[in-house]
């Protein structure tokens, strides 16, 4: 028996559409549509890489009920134009589905079963179907249930402890209770994301990486809001609950969004045949489990896990993009490590200002360490996410 020696996986680029706002700019734009733009783009970029050489293409997606169905990383092959020999494979784990997709492929890579690969992730929430299930007998008269899938439970089994099965919302609303985050702090840790990102955006530092969808009205994300104010977040009225005891509210959470990502991955080999310098390399990634209602701290031990694997520790972090689904998650988490400076967390915005496309939002965190660590010259970067049903997802990126 053979020994196969891990090798390095290098991050060669990486692109993302700028984040529409649910029934925005890129609402009429199916998510097949979106993930083959990234595809299509990072090859453009990469011009003495054969496209043929490509090994697969992996792609998140957390919903996959609707125009994103059979297969959207396969879809985005073709219809991004690269050669039919090219395959396609999509992984689902929600909130974390990009960044699965980057580990996924990068262990293909590490493994040598691929020499280049494409990982990302798309999400389109506005054009998320209605689904109906199927009647317990044929011809019902009577009316039937209809489900968004937009967001959240729908069909839930009814085995399933109550507990397990309440709203994003509440669930932020309990990590708030546990770790006493105010309505206050929730508000201040939003508008500063806002303020991070539209400077972001002013100083050009999103230029390199996010790619306009062509005949999409759109060349910035949609949902950041420069002149928001302490005030103008007050008045929001709590969104879950509405008994006097309520701090999560729609303008300290993530909003409902459009977007897809992508990273081109390779080996040396791979590295060597695309003619340009990597913007990180791989480090180690985990993934863990935690009780489902309080998903929102899904993340503190992922980190810890992937820093252990890395030989790493958080006072190493000199970039952490965590991803905020809702403040109230985001501080939980910040809680957990006292020793992180929070200078290195989400320098350039984070989802609270520039959207959470559920299955893209991974592969978007990824994608911004990889350049912000291009940019820097060295260091060590965290991607990190919750996810819904109690789980947590890092990766640890290295220049």
């Amino acid at each position: 028996m053979s020994i196969r020696t891990v090798r390095d996986v290098y991050v060669v680029d990486a692109v993302r559409t700028p984040i529409g706002k649910f029934g925005g700019a890129l609402a009429g734009v199916r998510p097949d549509d979106l993930a083959a733009h990234v595809v299509r783009a990072l090859v453009e970029r990469t011009p003495d890489l054969d496209p043929a050489r490509i090994d697969d293409v992996v792609f998140g997606d957390a919903n996959g009920a609707g125009e994103d169905n059979r297969d959207v990383a396969r879809m985005a092959v073709l219809l991004a134009g690269l050669p039919v020999s090219v395959p396609g494979v999509t992984v689902n784990r929600l909130c974390g589905s990009g960044l699965e997709a980057v580990i996924q492929a990068a262990r293909a890579i590490a493994l040598g079963d691929a020499s280049v690969a494409i990982a990302g992730g798309v999400e389109s929430m506005s054009r998320a179907p209605w689904v109906v299930q199927k009647p317990e007998r044929a011809f019902p008269a009577g009316h039937q249930q209809m489900w968004s899938t937009t967001l959240g439970w729908r069909m839930t089994n009814p085995r399933m402890p109550e507990e397990w099965t309440g709203s994003l919302g509440e669930g932020a609303e309990l990590v708030a209770d546990k770790h006493g985050i105010t309505r206050e702090a929730q508000d201040a840790f939003a508008l500063e994301s806002h303020r991070k990102a539209a400077a972001a955006w002013s100083a050009g530092l999103y230029d390199g990486e996010v790619v306009p969808y062509p005949g999409a009205d759109l060349v910035r994300d949609e949902c950041i809001r420069e002149g928001s104010t302490p005030e103008a977040l007050a008045r929001l009225k709590p969104a879950f609950r509405t008994d006097g005891t309520g701090t999560v509210t729609a303008g300290n959470a993530s909003p409902l969004n459009d977007g897809a990502a992508a990273l081109l991955l390779t080996d040396e080999a791979g590295l060597a045949a695309t003619g340009r310098e990597p913007l990180a390399r791989i480090s180690a990634s985990a993934v863990t489990g935690i009780e489902p209602q309080l998903f929102g701290l899904g993340p503190v031990d992922a980190v810890q896990r992937a820093l252990a694997k890395s030989g790493r520790g958080l006072a190493d972090l000199t970039a952490f993009e965590l991803n905020e689904a809702f403040a109230a998650q985001a501080l939980g988490c910040l809680a957990a490590w006292p020793e992180l400076d929070p200078a290195v967390v989400n320098p350039r915005g984070g989802a609270i200002a520039i959207g959470h496309p559920l299955g893209a939002s991974g592969a978007r965190l990824a994608g911004s360490v990889a350049h912000q660590l291009a940019a820097a010259g060295s260091g060590t970067g965290m991607a990190a996410l919750c996810i819904g049903v109690g789980q947590g997802i890092a990766l640890v990126l290295e220049r």
